[in-house]
């Protein structure tokens, strides 16, 4: 049967498991700037071609060396931003009650989270970071301030929703998702919080638990922090299913980092790589999400689908956090390794088209016409 009619049915009969599922997502926060750069501008508002691609720009940037340049940015939108709004807001989306922990302003919320915040009972503990997210259409350059990030930690955690709750919140929640450790300074350390103060004092779930992390390009992070980071990361098996996803470069940083001969975006290297770092980390699973297609790993096996790629699309930003609310919705849902990647691409797919998180409902919808 084809992967995505398998997918369709698998969503059609286990959409009941929903029931019961609570999800927690943290910990960081971003306002997002939508921009283009413009190249030539012919009239006022849109009226301009814009620098189309990334080598447009650094070609652009390259020739005002020991010169100057001046580059206009058009903003398209102000959103939510973060890796944990972002994939929060699409599981919302998806029907999941879902409580949210991060930096979503300070003392009184951002207003471009209000509506998220008021939706999720936020809590925040942090003023939000700040992205000029410069999109072209063969990636994006992500800007960002990130100083306010310094500000989570796990008392700061303790301190805005109190031990107890805290605890509470955990220990009712299926999904515990914890992402962008690259931007938030301290968040090998709140791991390390949660694994000896928090996760040994809660109750087992009916099903089980899951923990799931993204790392955020950690390029920037030192490879001896990334080791370290996921060591720790690997700790969290002992109380559930780790999770890790990984976008196509973070994938690389990995595999190079433990010396791993895997780093092409094929289907056959990219199920090879998810499968070694998962055998070298002890994790549940590892997925990896290039842009044209995921692949995953468990110690049953390796899959990889293809996704419903677009060439223009209305936005990119937060289509790697889409698929990981995606793939982590088929998880919680009790769909099939295969059954969640497909999810996973269709919950992009949709919202690179549209701009709209998208419901279930749609899913099945998008699946039915892709």
């Amino acid at each position: 049967m084809d992967y995505r009619k398998k997918a369709l049915q698998e969503l059609s009969e286990k959409r009941s498991n929903q029931a019961g599922k609570r999800v927690v997502v943290g910990l960081d926060g971003f306002v997002d700037t939508i921009l283009h750069l413009v190249d030539k501008r012919s009239g006022p508002g849109e009226n301009f071609q814009r620098l189309a691609t990334i080598s447009d720009f650094g070609s652009r940037v390259s020739a005002a060396a020991g010169k100057s340049a001046n580059i206009e940015m058009f903003p398209k939108m102000e959103k939510l931003g973060g890796n944990g709004p972002i994939m929060a807001n699409a599981m919302v989306s998806a029907g999941f009650p879902l409580r949210y922990i991060g930096s979503l302003g300070k003392p009184n919320i951002h207003p471009v989270f209000q509506e998220f915040a008021d939706k999720t009972q936020s809590i925040s503990i942090s003023e939000p970071g700040l992205t000029n997210a410069i999109e072209f259409t063969d990636g994006k350059i992500m800007m960002g301030i990130t100083k306010y990030l310094e500000d989570i930690t796990y008392d700061a955690i303790v301190e805005a929703l109190g031990e107890e709750a805290l605890l509470e919140e955990l220990g009712s929640s299926s999904l515990i998702s914890l992402v962008n450790w690259t931007m938030i300074p301290n968040m090998t350390q709140i791991f390390e919080d949660l694994l000896a103060k928090a996760l040994p004092k809660l109750p087992e779930i009916e099903g089980g638990r899951s923990f799931f992390f993204d790392l955020a390009d950690p390029e920037k992070r030192s490879e001896q922090d990334l080791v370290e980071a996921l060591g720790v990361i690997s700790k969290f098996q002992e109380f559930g299913n780790a999770v890790i996803g990984l976008n196509l470069a973070e994938g690389q940083q990995v595999s190079k980092a433990y010396n791993i001969a895997e780093t092409g975006e094929d289907p056959e290297s990219l199920k090879a790589m998810a499968a070694k770092i998962r055998q070298k980390l002890g994790l549940k699973m590892v997925v990896i999400h290039p842009k044209e297609r995921a692949a995953c790993a468990t110690e049953d096996g390796e899959w990889c689908v293809e996704g419903p790629y677009v060439q223009n699309p209305k936005i990119t930003t937060g289509a790697g956090d889409h698929f990981n609310a995606g793939f982590m919705s088929g998880q919680q849902l009790g769909l099939s390794p295969e059954g969640c990647l497909t999810v996973g691409v269709c919950f992009s797919g949709f919202y690179v088209r549209t701009a709209v998180s998208p419901s279930l409902d749609d899913i099945e919808g998008f699946l039915k016409e892709w």
